[in-house]
């Protein structure tokens, strides 16, 4: 590709996305839902002036990358011991269940291979932390009971998805699974989570030495994009996603992380304040561009929508996807209205769920009807959670007090 046909390319890629980001936001739909609506307009899709191209591939991988990082950093593990018993049953049911169904569903009623069901079962997993926390503090549960479980029980659901996703990508470079593979990279991982959020905040404690001293400005960014790149290697050296990397770099550098046993690590509030202000512009950069490009592997076109298929694949998981995340819901002892609204906010997929989808698609175990079907479910989750909690809230508020 030539120089200057990249630069308008990215720079129609960039607006095209804030654009349509700020129109959903502005609508009250997710931000990313319209940078995905982005990528399928420019893509073959519908206009068909852009097409997934390695460079564009490698900037958007470092968008997620940057992205997980983002998660990580805010994710908050002893969240989960203060909401206790309820968040770990929330999570725990709300992660096997949709995996489960969703399984089955594949492998018996679509008979869809045994990897392409796994895959399937893992995109209907995860949760999405930003949409969910967005949507209840909107309503203002965010600091109620309800509002922790759900917060606590997402934050469980992202550590079972990161470590699934792992699994599922040593199954899919390796062409099937294996117990072997499978147990090598849960060693992996289990190092990996050990050891990188010492090496991590050895790092930061040299960061913020050299910050006090510094004589240019841009010293904090430059040197976290360094340590989540880094960690980002180590991860596929280890065997695992790179991206699984930008999730531990986050998540070591979180403000009340804690290591498994007990021993705490405590950062400095402020300093770690100052990584997340000044990293979220780059962040903010660099992540619309993997939505984007996830809209550009789509190509609406080649699928059949006359097919009765399709439209049955997406109604059945749709179902799958929202009966799995109420099972955790229903068994905790609530009042139903708070079970109810706790099951809405698990709901939404979101970019946990387009990450899976779109690992799916790359490593060439979806095929483009299955990975459409998905994008429908994802982007249906998404956008009918805010709404519908909003709603439900509305219409019951006086049985929260």
């Amino acid at each position: 590709m030539e120089t200057h046909t990249f630069f308008i390319q990215l720079l129609v890629i960039l607006l095209t996305a804030r654009l349509l980001a700020e129109i959903a936001v502005r609508i009250n739909i997710p931000a990313v839902i319209g940078e995905l609506l982005a990528g399928i307009i420019l893509g073959p899709s519908l206009l068909g002036y852009l097409q997934p191209n390695e460079v564009i591939r490698l900037l958007a991988e470092i968008g997620i990358i940057l992205l997980l990082f983002s998660v990580g950093l805010e994710t908050d593990v002893r969240r989960i011991i203060r909401t206790g018993q309820k968040s770990f049953i929330v999570a725990l049911m709300g992660f096997f269940a949709p995996f489960m169904l969703g399984f089955m569903a594949s492998y018996w009623l679509f008979e869809l291979s045994l990897l392409v069901s796994l895959f399937i079962g893992g995109t209907l997993t995860a949760t999405s932390i930003g949409i969910t926390v967005r949507v209840l503090s909107d309503v203002n549960r965010q600091n109620e009971p309800e509002g922790q479980i759900v917060l606590g029980a997402a934050v469980l659901d992202d550590l079972l998805g990161v470590v699934l996703l792992a699994l599922l990508y040593e199954f899919s470079i390796g062409g099937g699974v294996s117990l072997l593979n499978a147990s090598k990279v849960l060693v992996f991982l289990t190092l990996f989570f050990l050891l990188a959020p010492i090496a991590a905040r050895l790092i930061s404690v040299v960061i913020r030495h050299f910050e006090q001293v510094k004589q240019l400005p841009g010293l904090i960014p430059t040197a976290i994009v360094s340590l989540v790149l880094f960690f980002a290697w180590l991860a596929h050296a280890v065997g695992a996603p790179e991206l699984l990397g930008g999730f531990a770099a986050g998540l070591a550098l979180s403000r009340r992380f804690f290591l498994p046993f007990g021993i705490a690590l405590h950062t400095d509030h402020v300093f770690s304040q100052r990584i997340s202000d000044q990293m979220r512009p780059i962040i903010q950069l660099f992540t619309p561009i993997f939505f984007v490009m996830i809209g550009l592997s789509l190509n609406l076109r080649e699928i059949d929508w006359s097919s009765s298929y399709i439209w049955s694949f997406s109604l059945v998981f749709f179902v799958i996807a929202v009966v799995g995340k109420f099972t955790g819901a229903i068994l905790i002892k609530e009042i139903w209205p708070k079970r109810i609204l706790i099951g809405l906010s698990m709901m939404p997929r979101g970019e946990v769920g387009l990450i899976f989808a779109e690992l799916g698609h790359i490593s060439g175990i979806f095929n483009n009807e299955i990975h459409a079907g998905m994008i429908i479910v994802i982007a249906l989750t998404t956008l009918l959670a805010p709404v519908s909690i909003r709603g439900f809230y509305c219409r019951n508020r006086e049985r929260f007090d």
